[in-house]
């Protein structure tokens, strides 16, 4: 088979080989590109920058509610018969305040794990479509439900957080597709930066269309936008390769050579095996990484102001791009360390499993020993460089654990992220239950306990890892011969999906 494409190396093809969990030769691609392959983006990474996209809408819908809500209970004046005036548009009390902010989670962590099972079922991309549609028309509601009902609002916010629950095990989803295994790590953690870029651009610009437009529009803007991206991933992305109109036939062909028949669509009529799930323990790996990334992001950027204002004297409120600082190099971090991570695979010298070990854990252990630096910093802009570095390197963990589910069953993928990320979920609840325990009157030395709490929980996180992960595919993940593309035997599968494309089995 004549075939135009990139040019992989024996190193390279070896490793893609040793993904295959069936008989398959990988293709020889020669060295020349045909100019369509040279001039346009290859339609993976189409995806990649849309699910980016996505994700900045993601997390603009669901921290916009932070900004505006300051808004809505700020005391504003008006005049009336000459006279000056102050109201409120909504007299909260931080009781009622912290209700409305936190039922989003009350949502978000019950769709983990049925989103994960919904996107085997009707697709990655259609899950993550739906996802971020509903929660976008839920925001351009919220003015209207705040005004009529408090608790029509919470009940607003909590339908969000259902709805954005599948976003992120639906694109896991998406790239058991669309991902060659020396590329997963760039692939996935392009996307899963979205999420703080949209932070670091929605906090701002939600302050500034609340100072002077008015904060419904917050929810306006951010809901349009949403919706646009909607159009354009329903029109642009397809389900699968296969499926994708504009894909050349080089690039097609190398992702289903690559994939084998997760990338060949075949839709195979398997139970996700629960019991193995819960029994093994590359998942528990993979769960108690998440899990321990969380606790030490949310201790440091929802503890922090507190901390600082307490010990420090320093309104971090104040500091305008310091606030945002770390969101930014998290974005950045994430996706160098998804590129350094298929590099690092590519070369040949370390195997999947030592590449995601070296990430998560030497991630883990830089981040606890800036955590330290924070507990112990006596200035703010040594406790935000300290921050910022903690933060930083988490970025690279993201590059180990997050892609992790990939490796070990691609075709269950968005399952184990369902799972991953419902126990991940769990230190948004605990975290801050934890430090206001401790935190009771407010002294240095009460906050060096909250932030070496943390530090052990990253400790412990890398010492399970380090232990337990596993790069390679699990037997109870295996697709036997028979369910593999053109066989004869073609009774456990279907090919309905591949009507694009000329890349075929003759």
């Amino acid at each position: 088979m004549e075939l135009s494409g990139p040019s992989r190396s024996p190193t390279e093809k070896t490793a893609i080989k040793s993904q295959l969990s069936f008989n398959q030769d990988l293709p020889e691609i020669p060295e020349g590109t045909s100019s369509k392959w040279h001039f346009s983006i290859p339609r993976r990474y189409v995806v990649a920058i849309m699910a980016f996209l996505g994700f900045c809408n993601v997390y603009s819908l669901r921290v916009n509610l932070s900004v505006a809500i300051v808004a809505m209970t700020s005391n504003y004046s008006y005049t009336e018969n000459g006279t000056e005036q102050f109201k409120q548009d909504y007299p909260w009390s931080s009781e009622v305040q912290g209700l409305v902010l936190s039922s989003f989670f009350f949502g978000y962590i019950v769709t983990q794990i049925p989103g994960g099972w919904y996107a085997t079922q009707i697709g990655g991309k259609k899950l993550f479509g739906i996802g971020v549609g509903v929660t976008a028309l839920v925001s351009l509601l919220t003015p209207a439900l705040a005004s009529t009902n408090l608790y029509l609002l919470v009940l607003g916010r909590v339908v969000e957080g259902l709805f954005e629950g599948v976003t992120y095990p639906s694109i896991h989803a998406v790239w058991s597709h669309w991902a060659p295994p020396l590329e997963r790590s760039r692939l996935a953690t392009i996307a899963f930066s979205g999420s703080y870029f949209g932070t670091v651009i929605s906090l701002p610009l939600s302050g500034m269309l609340a100072e002077y437009v008015g904060w419904p529009y917050i929810f306006y803007l951010f809901g349009i936008l949403a919706l646009i991206w909607c159009a354009l991933w329903w029109y642009m992305v397809a389900e699968t390769p296969q499926a994708d109109r504009r894909i050349t036939d080089a690039e097609l062909e190398y992702i289903r050579s690559s994939i084998g028949p997760s990338a060949n669509h075949i839709k195979v009529n398997v139970e996700p095996p629960w019991k193995r799930f819960l029994t093994s323990l590359p998942v528990w790996a993979i769960m108690i990484a998440h899990f321990s990334e969380n606790w030490g992001f949310y201790t440091l950027l929802t503890e922090l102001p507190t901390f600082m204002k307490d010990v420090l004297k320093f309104d971090l409120k104040d500091a305008g791009l310091l606030a945002a600082l770390p969101y930014l190099v998290m974005g950045v971090t994430v996706q160098s360390g998804g590129f350094l991570a298929d590099w690092l695979r590519s070369q040949g010298n370390l195997t999947t499993t030592q590449v995601r070990k070296l990430c998560n854990c030497g991630a883990f252990v830089c981040q606890t020993l800036f955590l330290l630096a924070v507990a112990h910093s006596t200035t703010p802009s040594a406790v935000v460089a300290s921050l910022t570095a903690a933060v930083g390197f988490g970025g690279f963990a993201w590059a180990g654990f997050s892609v992790n589910h990939l490796d070990i069953a691609p075709q269950f993928a968005s399952i184990l992220m369902g799972l991953s990320n419902t126990v991940a979920t769990l230190p948004g609840i605990f975290s801050p239950l934890l430090t206001g325990h401790l935190v009771q009157d407010k002294t240095p030395e009460e906050w060096q306990a909250v932030f070496y709490i943390a530090g052990g929980v990253y400790l412990a996180g890398a010492l399970f890892y380090g232990l337990f992960a596993s790069g390679e595919r699990q037997k109870w993940a295996d697709i036997p011969d028979s369910y593999a593309l053109c066989r004869d035997d073609q009774s456990y599968a279907s090919t309905e999906d591949m009507p694009y494309g000329t890349g075929s089995c003759e």
